[in-house]
């Protein structure tokens, strides 16, 4: 049996609706990108799921396909944090994995430096204050983010380090819900399409 504190104090997450580089396989960070039109309609099946549910604080990356998705799912109020920003890849912005593992075999995001781009510690860093701020709360926070740094995101929930969000595939406009069971904390949902 879960504590009442268990069931209030939760992380959702969302991931940001398709744009052409999601759809084509290639890193996007920095690049600002917007949706396409079925990256909007996906964005848009979001909003009668969470109008279910009062959120404490909701939160967005600042690049326009996660402010984008926050608005059309219903919280065109979501505060930019920049601490919710993808993953920097530097010099493999654009750039598809089987492009990138041409020249360096078998490279992942997850255990291998991108060049120019963020370091997993420094990830990391980022990412823990968001779930600081989370934890703070006292009630459901819930986040508008992207790919990598979402799966970074519930590793740091986890209190596991960055890379084992290699374990958790996240397609786009998909709710992950972390919650704590018991005072450890847990993933409850993760993947959902509406």
């Amino acid at each position: 049996m879960s504590s009442p504190g268990d069931l209030e104090d939760q992380l959702w997450l969302v991931r940001h609706g398709e744009t052409e580089w999601s759809l084509s396989g290639q890193h996007t960070s920095t690049t600002d990108l917007p949706m396409t039109a079925s990256g909007e309609a996906g964005a848009r099946t979001l909003a009668p799921l969470l109008a279910e549910f009062d959120f404490t604080q909701v939160l967005t990356s600042p690049r326009q396909r996660a402010r984008r998705t926050a608005e059309l799912a219903g919280f065109p109020d979501a505060e930019p944090d920049e601490d919710l920003v993808e993953w920097s890849y530097g010099d493999y912005e654009g750039l598809t994995t089987p492009q990138i593992q041409e020249s360096v075999p078998g490279w992942s995001i997850w255990s291998h430096p991108s060049p120019g781009g963020e370091t997993a510690a420094e990830v990391s860093e980022r990412l823990d204050r968001v779930v600081a701020r989370a934890r703070a709360a006292e009630g459901k926070t819930l986040v508008f983010a992207h790919g990598h740094s979402l799966r970074a995101l519930a590793a740091r929930w986890l209190e596991v380090d960055v890379a084992e969000g290699r374990h958790f595939a996240l397609d786009t406009s998909t709710i992950s819900v972390l919650g704590v069971d018991r005072g450890t904390p847990v993933v409850r949902r993760w993947n959902v399409q509406p």
